[in-house]
């Protein structure tokens, strides 16, 4: 019979401590590496945004640029999906391009306070050559507005608000001078979104009623519904080259450079919102977005010097870069407050007094206080 030994004890006492120490390493590894999977996973926060893909905002949606310390995911939406997302939706974005008038009114109007706005602006137009006219209506200036009838797909947008204050502080034509009629319909049906209950504000004071069923804008002056139309877009009419339809500035590239000239304003139609309770989570975001849109912006500016004269099919596009960097200077597609001030205060203006703002709202309101100083 074998006889069995009895283990060394200072042999099973050397065993039992390297196990102990063996466990304790694998247990320490095991919780750093969870530790650091945790880490992966919580540290750089998801971001859902949206907006249209212009050129100047093209390189956060390709990741050319991002938000740093962020990873924004950016969808390609219409203006009225987003003003309905955060309004009156499931306020699905945590960052998106949004209606600047709408925002505007629901803040005043609504006590809208869910998001904030920073000054970027990713839509600007002038809007003399919004005006259009039926041929052969006699309407050969402005002031042959008294009295027509003009048809819109909407009342309040952001387009139509200028629109109206421009012809008020221009040519001293009233809201009130003109026989409005909205259309059922919207002839250039670019987005297929919902429009937002703020763009369709209709103040008191004003002569106003629908058209016909199932009659869009152009239509209505086609048939002689109405003798002109204000469009954010181009009506169908014109876009087919109807002879009854021209602008009433034939010539407004140069009304809208005078313009300028004039009161320095180049019309805000788009900002951007950002959700207040993301902020109060990362406030370090705000400057993140501002500064990623205008890196954005920049590398638009420059692709356009060195290389938007052979991308796009306009044969002067090189030329009319230069007449804009020339009237209205290198930036001209400016960001912040500081150059924006009275752009800003004077849509404001227009709001209150065309009855569509409950209150006079100013910059100090509606801009996170953070991003007042910001400027590109």
């Amino acid at each position: 019979m074998t006889k069995l030994t009895k283990p060394d004890a200072s042999f099973s006492g050397m065993r039992r401590r390297a196990f102990i120490r063996q466990s304790v390493f694998m247990a320490a590894a095991l919780g750093s590496f969870s530790s650091v999977l945790g880490m992966a996973k919580n540290e750089t926060p998801q971001l859902k945004a949206a907006g249209y893909r212009f050129p100047r905002v093209e390189a956060l949606f390709d990741g050319t640029v991002s938000i740093e310390g962020f990873e924004a995911q950016f969808k390609q939406a219409g203006i009225s999906d987003s003003n309905t997302d955060l309004f009156s939706g499931a306020q699905t974005l945590d960052f998106t391009e949004i209606g600047l008038h709408p925002f505007m009114l629901a803040y005043a109007n609504e006590d809208f306070r869910d998001y904030t706005l920073l000054p970027i602006f990713p839509l600007r137009l002038f809007r003399h050559k919004s005006i259009f006219i039926r041929t052969g209506s006699g309407i050969k200036t402005p002031a042959d507005l008294r009295g027509r009838s003009v048809g819109t797909p909407g009342y309040s947008s952001t387009s139509l608000t200028w629109i109206r204050g421009m012809l008020k502080d221009e040519y001293g034509v009233t809201p009130e001078d003109i026989n409005w009629v909205l259309s059922n319909k919207d002839s250039s049906a670019n987005e297929g979104g919902k429009v937002s209950k703020q763009e369709k504000v209709i103040p008191d004071g004003i002569s106003v009623k629908m058209g016909p069923p199932d009659q869009d804008e152009s239509e209505l002056l086609l048939n002689g519904e109405v003798d002109a139309l204000f469009h954010a877009a181009t009506p169908k009419a014109f876009l087919e080259g109807n002879p009854k339809i021209t602008r009433l500035f034939e010539n407004s590239r140069e009304i809208e450079l005078d313009y300028y000239r004039k009161t320095r304003i180049f019309p805000i139609m788009h900002a951007v919102a950002v959700r207040k309770a993301l902020l109060e989570k990362h406030p370090e975001i705000l400057k993140a977005i501002f500064e990623a849109y205008s890196k954005a912006k920049s590398k638009a500016y420059g692709y356009m010097a060195k290389m938007g004269w052979a991308a796009d099919m306009l044969p002067w596009y090189g030329q009319e870069l230069e007449h804009t960097v020339a009237a209205m200077g290198p930036n001209f597609y400016s960001y912040g407050i500081k150059p924006n001030r009275k752009t800003l205060e004077t849509l404001f203006r227009y709001s209150y007094e065309q009855g569509l703002a409950q209150k006079l709202v100013t910059i100090e309101e509606l801009f996170h206080p953070d991003s007042l100083s910001f400027e590109e």
